[in-house]
């Protein structure tokens, strides 16, 4: 009986270490085929590098979100990842995009002009915001960070920021009428995470706000897929 008991808890955690390592590494697997895709290409016409800005803002306030919360300290290793990855596709899109840039403007952070805003010429520009929101972030937590009204708000703002992570990518798609250039498996594993994460947040009984940013992403990766049958559909029909 001792051996039986043994041996659950050695497969329950085993498990549980599966689960803890998709969580922590799973989030930042969608990005491995779009990145191959853009550094394949040379081309980042594709991609909309809003969902970098959409992740990146996601995931510091989520830290934030933590010293008021403390939820499962595998959802801030998760953020870590998430945003060391969107710095690297980042940083990727601007060397391809510098070094095919016609024009001599250069556009900076530090101008502090909004029709540039997330359109800088250099990677050093993108890295200049994540500080200036972080130190923003920072300062606003630790005198509110009592506040349960401000905590909670905070949560929010996180996740429902990461449940818009799809949107930049569906209105660039709408606006192009097309999915070309935008890798399918890259939306494909963002749709088994984003079930996967889900399940994981309501196992776990991790805050309300996680289950629910979980809920509208699968809702909006299904719409994603609908274009790509729509716009592919439609395409395939014009060349035939």
């Amino acid at each position: 009986m001792a051996d039986e008991e043994t041996q659950s808890y050695f497969v329950w955690s085993f498990l549980s270490w599966v689960a803890t390592f998709f969580m922590v590494f799973g989030g930042a697997a969608p990005y491995i085929p779009q990145y191959r895709e853009i550094q394949k290409s040379g081309n980042t016409e594709g991609f909309s590098t809003h969902v970098c800005l959409v992740l990146l803002i996601a995931n510091i306030l989520r830290l934030f979100f933590w010293f008021g919360r403390n939820f499962d300290v595998t959802l801030v290793w998760q953020s870590i990842v998430l945003i060391i990855t969107m710095l690297a596709l980042l940083y990727l899109c601007c060397d391809l995009q510098q070094s095919s840039r016609m024009s001599t403007s250069i556009h900076r952070f530090t101008d502090f002009d909004p029709r540039y805003f997330w359109a800088w010429s250099r990677f050093l520009d993108y890295i200049q915001f994540c500080l200036s929101f972080t130190v923003a972030c920072l300062f606003v937590t630790y005198l509110l960070i009592d506040s349960q009204l401000f905590v909670e708000t905070l949560g929010f703002s996180a996740v429902l920021t990461e449940a818009m992570l799809g949107l930049p990518q569906l209105w660039r798609n709408f606006k192009n009428k097309s999915t070309a250039g935008m890798s399918v498996n890259m939306v494909l594993l963002w749709t088994l995470g984003d079930v996967f994460k889900t399940a994981y947040f309501i196992i776990n009984a991790t805050p309300v706000q996680f289950w629910v940013c979980g809920t509208l992403q699968i809702c909006i990766d299904i719409a994603i897929f609908f274009q790509v049958f729509t716009y592919r559909k439609g395409e395939h029909e014009k060349y035939t």
